[in-house]
């Protein structure tokens, strides 16, 4: 469980869909004893029927998708409560914007492999993000940069794995201030 002193940090677990960001996400937050967010759904309904014909969403139709998240971040921050959020989070500027809406903002990218990751969402069912759309958001990733708050591991490596790589990267990012 999180203390006081670790409750403002806000992980955004983020990657392409079927890299595992909702259950990665909601373990790692009942771990550290902080909400959850499904960042799925925050999207608009216009945005759900789009991806769901299988049309990939540009930045203009993610921008209220990402304004919704920041002021989730924000709020969470602002509060002291923190968060765990999950959110595809492709672009660096994406995440510029939720590192502007909180100062304890720390990022997991779900690194996957292209093919195991069309052969998760294959399997995946009730979820409106059809494996067609897949190839468009490997186009758009950008993975974090140096210098951006947060770790990449391997989504293939395990849930377990990926949750002690994570609270151990955290502990060091909380230890030094959130820089």
């Amino acid at each position: 469980m999180a203390g006081p002193e670790t409750a403002a940090t806000v992980v955004v677990v983020m990657g392409v869909s079927g890299s595992g960001k909702t259950t990665v996400g909601r373990l790692l937050a009942r771990r550290r004893g902080v909400p959850f967010v499904e960042g799925d759904d925050l999207h608009p309904a216009g945005n759900i029927a789009r991806m769901s014909a299988g049309e990939a969403l540009d930045d203009e139709d993610r921008r209220p998708w990402l304004h919704a998240l920041a002021a989730r971040i924000r709020t969470a921050t602002q509060t002291g409560e923190g968060a765990v959020i999950s959110c595809s989070a492709l672009r660096y500027e994406y995440r510029q914007l939720f590192r502007e809406a909180g100062a304890g903002v720390w990022f997991l990218h779900l690194d996957l492999d292209r093919e195991l990751a069309r052969a998760r969402l294959d399997r995946r069912t009730g979820h409106f993000m059809p494996a067609a759309l897949l190839d468009s958001q490997y186009d758009t990733l950008e993975p974090l940069r140096p210098g951006e708050p947060g770790l990449t591991v391997d989504a293939g490596t395990g849930t377990e794995a990926i949750l002690e790589a994570a609270e151990g990267a955290l502990v060091r990012f909380e230890a030094r201030g959130r820089r």
